[in-house]
């Protein structure tokens, strides 16, 4: 592979040890959806789980999780995190601990052009594409022969891959050079 110039994933270890071992210089996005999902193991009140992942007003210096990942750029995410870790240091140690630990992992779309921030912040388009091979591997059942399971799924992957380059612009290579 080449021209790889971001790698989105949630914290698997062997993932993370096969991204290092391949792709080691290239910059790394957990996804968000995974680690808001994830603080709310070490929320330890159920009362407090809307509190540390909404999006709400009423959340003083945007200590939610959410507030911290829809942030105009990294300094502002920063300080927000920043503002969790002590907000919930006493009333919930684990979490407060937990955040300071994880969190700035999913910072790294910070470093690309805002028009991508969307795309690029969760693996939720390739769940899309997992989620499309199984519909289609499911209609057909049982296959012949692990060639023609590789025939089908290739075609979509390439299908896809299309979409991206010239139909949807996932996102152009002009915008995404930094």
């Amino acid at each position: 592979m080449n021209g790889v110039k971001l790698v989105i994933s949630d914290d698997h270890a062997g993932l993370g040890a096969a991204r290092r071992a391949v792709l080691g210089s290239v910059p790394w996005q957990r996804c968000q959806f995974h680690l808001q999902q994830n603080a709310g193991a070490y929320v330890p009140k159920q009362a407090m789980r809307i509190e540390v992942a909404a999006d709400t007003p009423a959340l003083a210096a945007g200590a939610s999780v959410r507030a911290m990942f829809n942030a105009p750029d990294r300094k502002t995410a920063e300080q927000f995190l920043q503002a969790a870790i002590q907000k919930y240091a006493v009333s919930a140690p684990r979490l407060s601990a937990w955040l300071e630990e994880n969190l700035a992992e999913g910072f790294t779309v910070f470093a690309f052009p805002l028009e991508h921030c969307r795309i690029i912040r969760t693996t939720n388009s390739l769940e899309r594409i997992n989620k499309e091979i199984r519909r289609r591997t499911r209609v057909v059942g049982v296959f012949p022969n692990e060639a023609s399971c590789l025939r089908l799924v290739s075609a979509l992957l390439m299908e896809t891959s299309e979409e991206w380059q010239i139909g949807k612009h996932y996102c152009s290579g002009k915008s995404f050079d930094c």
